[in-house]
């Protein structure tokens, strides 16, 4: 192939749907519990009472790069055939707003209809804030699917989400997390208290939990700095303190929404959308995020649009038309008519460490350090770590 050739997008790494991604892991556990209608497309073990602590952009390769921050963790990782202790796939784009939809209703991106942190809305042809929800539209609409809480409380398991007060009513945790009863505390040993807690008070239950940090350390100053590390120090103790308490016949999942990659701070590695003319010529709305972007074309400009992401990103990205992403299986095995017109007319995810930042549109994101959104290993694989008693 010739060295300026662009990437096939047949090459890009595709989310293990059905058989070892995010969307798998709560129906398995679910099933575990004798939720009726829930398959297990992870090979777990049935408990009594399970808990899922989910934190937010703790990736594969960087736990397994920092043994020192997170021994405990470390202490976790491949030792089984059965499936727990390795890594599982997010999703994509691997981003927060898509990965917390897969878990919560153990659906594929296609199906939930959460395609990335911003998407375009086809009714109002506005681009809508996933994780903000922003502009508003009604939650229900956007996600009509009940999720594994909902379905596991109406099978007589006691469900909760043990996490920060601000989530309780936000449209992504309605359509994604709700179900069952919902605990706010703000210190984060509370929650891991409460989570160990609420498992102890029922022979059967479901708990999740969250901690939001490590992710926030990340994007401001890079996973190369004591900030980031001193955020993983913090989650691997949280991480022990909620294990140490389980009750028996507990079952504990440990992982993550997404990893991270840091993006350098030159102008080759962040190519800015609000600059640069090829890039903007036949654009109606540009989604998505840094790592991984839904280009909307205006009418009749998809071809053309396409053809030049491709020229410009070249070797750098993986760039496809909607209906290439959709064949290849991007966004899951089903993608709901829906939901198609959400995606891109073209869809650009970065395989080198670059972004595509728009200083002018995306002013706070475009200064982040760490990004994540795209295909590669590094943010695509995400831990399943067990602890059972």
């Amino acid at each position: 192939m010739p060295a300026d050739a662009p990437l096939d997008p047949r090459t890009a790494p595709v989310p293990r749907y059905g058989a070892g991604s995010l969307a798998d892991l709560l129906p398995s556990v679910a099933a575990g519990l004798g939720v009726p209608g829930m398959s297990a497309g992870l090979p777990l073990e049935p408990a009594d009472r399970a808990c899922v602590f989910l934190v937010d952009g703790m990736g594969w390769e960087a736990l397994r790069a920092h043994p020192e921050q997170a021994p405990f963790l470390t202490s976790l990782l491949p030792r089984s055939a059965n499936g727990t202790g390795g890594p599982i796939t997010s999703g994509f784009p691997s981003t927060t707003a898509t990965s917390l939809a897969s878990v919560g209703t153990g659906r594929v991106p296609g199906e939930h209809g959460l395609p990335g942190y911003t998407a375009l809305d086809p009714a109002t042809g506005q681009l809508m804030n996933q994780l903000r929800w922003q502009p508003w539209t009604d939650p229900h609409l956007w996600q009509p699917y009940p999720t594994v809480f909902q379905q596991a409380e109406a099978a007589g398991v006691a469900s909760c989400q043990v996490t920060a007060p601000h989530f309780e009513h936000t449209p992504l945790t309605k359509v994604a997390l709700s179900g069952g009863t919902f605990l706010g505390r703000l210190a984060a040993e509370d929650r891991m208290d409460l989570a160990a807690a609420r498992l102890a008070a029922s022979d059967r239950a479901l708990v999740y939990t969250y901690y939001a940090e490590l992710d926030g350390n990340g994007h401001r100053y890079g996973m190369d700095s004591d900030a980031w590390r001193g955020q993983l120090s913090h989650v691997d103790r949280l991480a022990r303190r909620l294990a140490e308490q389980l009750p028996p016949r507990s079952a504990l999942y440990i992982t993550a929404d997404h990893g991270m990659v840091d993006i350098p701070q030159r102008p080759e590695a962040r190519l800015d959308f609000d600059e640069d003319w090829e890039l903007g010529a036949g654009v109606r709305q540009l989604g998505g995020e840094g790592r991984m972007r839904h280009v909307y074309a205006v009418p009749g400009a998809a071809g053309d649009v396409h053809a030049v992401w491709r020229e410009v990103l070249a070797e750098q990205a993986w760039v496809a038309t909607r209906q290439e992403a959709v064949e290849l299986g991007w966004f899951g095995p089903v993608v709901e008519p829906r939901v198609s017109g959400r995606i891109g007319d073209v869809v650009a995810a970065m395989r080198d460490d670059i972004a595509i930042v728009a200083t002018r549109r995306e002013p706070k994101e475009s200064e982040l350090i760490g990004m994540h959104g795209s295909a590669t290993p590094a943010e695509q694989l995400v831990p399943l770590l067990e602890v059972r008693t």
